[in-house]
């Protein structure tokens, strides 16, 4: 899909992104949880800023408090792999990174750290995306991840995915928050939930060496998050994942909530023009029971500000 297409395709989404998330008749939120004696599986949020939009949708879901308890520890994982100011796309958006750490320190967390194995030098990753200055402010630690010594084997019954060295704090946390920024991938074809989690491992050439995409999937057998945000405020249309020029960035103004991977993964991927079902990991995903992909069996929830 090139540049003309995708910006076509996403500003007529992004006005009626309901048609797509939505089934006819639900109505928002708290009154939906009312009603129907339940949370929503997925929370679409569209047109505030990514701070503003989380804390909305985190509302609807019933706060953080559901998902992290007193005294626990907590692992964010952003997308923060870049040497690239937040305008650029290429990373999660600081705000809502700090965001998620209010949100969870609100809920009693002992401990927030912040991970990803960047791409770029790790520290000026973490210190020009604006996240390591937000997240710090709210409440959050940086944890390192440039050394193998902070990541450990482990194996798992993937289909060609059988072991990965994972950072040990994904390893030993309590509860493990996924907030990846949508974007284009020219060999995944879309970063989103489940790409993200590449950023939990040391070995990641190995992902590309023995099939990305199923891959991508095998990751859930060892380590799936209990929380999925994405961050589709400002998202990378070409040239991705790295980006590198404003004129590859298309602002969609949108978050998705959704403790199911595979259904925030397809939300997000269809937000941005793509069918459901289209991108491979997502269907490889669903296939082995790791989350919803039909959205139409989901109770979702929509939300305009």
């Amino acid at each position: 899909m090139d540049r003309r297409e995708f910006l076509k395709k996403s500003a007529a989404i992004g006005v009626g992104a309901g048609l797509l998330l939505l089934p006819k008749g639900v109505r928002e939120g708290a009154l939906l949880a009312a009603q129907e004696g339940g949370y929503p599986d997925l929370v679409a949020v569209r047109g505030g800023t990514p701070e503003a939009m989380f804390d909305r949708g985190m509302r609807l879901l019933g706060g953080m408090g559901r998902f992290v308890k007193n005294g626990q520890t907590v692992v964010i994982k952003p997308n923060m792999s870049w040497d690239l100011s937040p305008e650029y796309a290429a990373n999660t958006s600081p705000g809502l990174v700090a965001a998620v750490v209010r949100h969870c320190r609100d809920a009693g967390a002992r401990r927030v750290l912040i991970v990803d194995h960047s791409l770029d030098y790790w520290e000026s990753s973490a210190r020009n995306s604006g996240i390591l200055a937000a997240a710090t402010a709210a409440g959050a630690t940086l944890a390192p991840a440039e050394r193998e010594g902070y990541y450990q084997r482990v194996r798992f019954n993937g289909r060609r995915l059988k072991e990965a060295m994972i950072h040990e704090a994904f390893l030993e946390c309590d509860v493990m928050i996924n907030v990846p920024v949508l974007k284009h991938h020219g060999g995944a074809g879309l970063t989103g939930s489940m790409k993200n989690l590449m950023g939990c491992v040391w070995n990641r050439r190995t992902y590309h060496s023995n099939g990305l995409q199923t891959c991508i999937a095998d990751f859930l057998y060892a380590k799936k998050p209990n929380l999925n945000v994405v961050d589709a405020y400002r998202v990378i249309t070409r040239n991705g994942p790295r980006g590198g020029s404003l004129s590859d960035v298309a602002q969609i103004g949108s978050l998705i909530i959704s403790p199911d991977i595979v259904a925030a993964d397809t939300a997000a991927s269809m937000l941005v023009g793509r069918k459901q079902g289209e991108i491979e990991c997502i269907r490889l995903a669903a296939a082995a029971g790791f989350g919803q992909m039909d959205l139409s069996k989901l109770n979702i929830s929509r939300v305009v500000m």
